[in-house]
């Protein structure tokens, strides 16, 4: 089967262009699909009452068509005509009414105050089973083209596959034969094939109704459904920013690509398509309020404005408060906007009695749980960590958490102090990934078992790889000082701490930072001391710092002054096994801390 995308594109870029211009129309003769001319032996009967032959010809064709022009000219028509009263006309106008409803439901078309079809007509029967959701099938052998299309009406809201869908795509391929000029029965079929997950047979499908008929934009719009499908996002966003060009008021277009740029999470440009489809539904409520609303929560998150998301999600809330991605998200809001650990893990736990093995919410869990200060909780967060593990040791590596996992196995390894525990974990990272926080992982785990040649070369690798990474730079001049390249460190750090007294930097924290590793190089205890005191001065919770003087109260034996240090060093890593013998050394000798 020969593959529509890029000659689709090509034809729809230019067809755009040449619109934009003012140009007449042109024929694309590098188009692979050919729309057959009509059978001249065709001519559907018309209903009873309708005109003679020409204008009920005329009417009845613009209504097979389909395209939305064609159906406002039959309005027009049987205005003109007078034929508002007839059974012709009443069946014709409801016919028109009822597909530009469903098919352009943004379109601002002025309909007639009041549709009122035959009563008895096969047509108002098939409408009305329609509306009940209803397939009418039509007589076998059937020569009417609308008989055969206008039934599946019935599925067109319907998402969901099944095998009723199937059993319609005869009648409509019998119906592409009567009128190869219609849009409506190779639309249709592309929705089959769609919801039946036949995706390039239903592109093609789309692509033949958007050449029959460029006006007939429900075709493009599910040419783009069907790039985003097979992750072509760029390619979408590519095709729906032509149709709103060309349609700049249809809110359909402007949904679809409001969602494009979400799945590509291209936030900057999501965030006011999003922000308009809202503006929208608040004037006309419809079923994809909600979808948005949660959408544009999700966008405020990721872009780290925990507490502009409340907002959305309190309305969300409404909704549907038991949704997946709502309760993630309240999660990611209570830990990141609020500190909130417990109220994060209230959140992911009501997700867990619904799906207790999502494989996200658990690592999320674990995490959250292991950083707590309570034994009990990052005992159940380990627990719940070693059942991951397990399947990943059971050879289920292609889970879509896994590197999550192994992450966290390292993570909690390295915060525990357990080197040799984290070694092969470690391995299966820098083997999969070897992200920048991989291999500083790396460092510190080579630095915790003392392999100080290893360790410099992850920190120089971190360093050269991107030289403005902040914790690069403090892991390489770490390392340059344990392996005794005492000058580089020194060079590089006047080099930094000069850049920051110059403006050039950001202070604070990373002078700090600096400041403590200039400590290390200085020759005697006072300028040792000093340099701590400006660590301290510009950050005072360098953990680092801290402890160190903490280390020279108390080699001093000034065990009020070490108190102190210690007791501001817990506060930040309670569970620091360096500092928790510290701490049990003092508890020993009956000093609280």
């Amino acid at each position: 089967m020969s593959n529509p995308k890029l000659s689709f594109l090509k034809w729809l870029l230019l067809s755009a262009f040449l619109f934009s211009c003012g140009s007449p129309p042109v024929v694309i003769t590098e188009t692979p699909l050919a729309i057959p001319a009509a059978p001249p032996d065709v001519h559907p009967g018309s209903p009873p009452g309708a005109p003679g032959g020409g204008a009920a010809e005329e009417i009845r064709s613009l209504v097979e068509s389909g395209a939305p022009d064609a159906l406002a000219r039959v309005l027009e028509r049987i205005n003109t005509l007078n034929l508002g009263n007839s059974d012709f006309g009443r069946m014709m106008s409801a016919i028109s009414v009822t597909l530009m409803q469903r098919l352009f439901p943004d379109e601002r078309i002025p309909f007639p105050t009041a549709i009122d079809p035959p009563r008895i007509h096969p047509y108002t029967r098939i409408l009305q089973d329609a509306a009940e959701g209803i397939y009418c099938t039509p007589p076998k052998n059937s020569q009417d083209y609308l008989e055969l299309v206008l039934p599946f009406l019935a599925f067109l809201d319907k998402t969901e596959p099944g095998e009723a869908l199937l059993e319609a795509l005869p009648d409509l391929k019998q119906a592409a034969k009567l009128n190869p000029r219609s849009v409506l029965a190779p639309y249709f079929t592309g929705l089959i094939y769609e919801r039946t997950r036949q995706g390039e047979m239903a592109a093609e499908a789309f692509a033949l109704a958007y050449r029959i008929s460029p006006g007939f934009y429900p075709a493009a719009l599910g040419f783009a459904r069907y790039l985003n499908f097979t992750g072509e996002l760029q390619e979408e966003i590519d095709l729906l920013s032509v149709l709103v060009f060309q349609y700049p008021d249809n809110m359909a277009i402007k949904r679809q690509l409001a969602l494009a740029y979400y799945n590509m999470r291209d936030w900057e440009k999501a965030e006011p398509a999003i922000a308009e489809v809202l503006r929208s539904s608040s004037e006309h409520q419809d079923d994809h309020t909600g979808q948005f609303i949660l959408m544009q929560a999700h966008l405020l998150v990721e872009q780290g404005r925990f507490t502009q998301a409340q907002s959305p999600l309190d309305s969300y809330s409404l909704i549907n408060p038991t949704g997946r991605l709502y309760l993630f998200l309240r999660a990611r809001v209570q830990e990141k906007g609020y500190r909130n650990r417990d109220g994060a893990l209230n959140y992911l736990r009501s997700i867990l009695r619904v799906s207790p093995n999502d494989d996200e919410v658990l690592v999320y869990a674990a995490r959250l749980l292991m950083e707590s200060a309570r034994f009990e909780d990052q005992a159940e967060g380990r627990e719940i960590l070693n059942r991951l593990l397990a399947h990943v040791e059971m050879g289920d590596g292609s889970r879509p958490e896994t590197l999550r996992i192994i992450t966290l196995a390292v993570q909690d390894a390295v915060h525990r102090q357990a080197w040799r525990e984290a070694q092969p974990y470690l391995e299966q990272l820098l083997a999969r990934r070897r992200s920048p926080g991989d291999i500083l992982f790396a460092y510190t785990v080579e630095q915790g078992l003392g392999h100080k040649d290893a360790a410099l070369a992850y920190a120089r690798e971190l360093y050269e790889t991107d030289p403005a990474n902040e914790e690069g730079v403090i892991a390489y001049i770490s390392a340059l000082i344990d392996t005794g390249r005492r000058g580089e460190a020194s060079a590089l750090l006047e080099i930094l701490l000069a850049a920051l007294d110059g403006g050039g930097g950001r202070g604070g924290v990373m002078k700090g930072r600096y400041y403590y590793l200039r400590s290390r190089l200085r020759p005697n205890e006072d300028a040792v001391m000093a340099d701590l005191r400006a660590s301290l001065f510009e950050d005072p919770r360098n953990l680092d710092a801290l402890t160190a003087m903490f280390e020279i109260y108390h080699r001093r034996r000034d065990e009020r002054r070490a108190v102190y240090y210690l007791k501001q060093a817990l506060a930040l890593a309670p569970d620091n096994v360096r500092l928790k013998g510290y701490q049990a050394e003092y508890t020993a000798l009956g000093m609280k801390l």
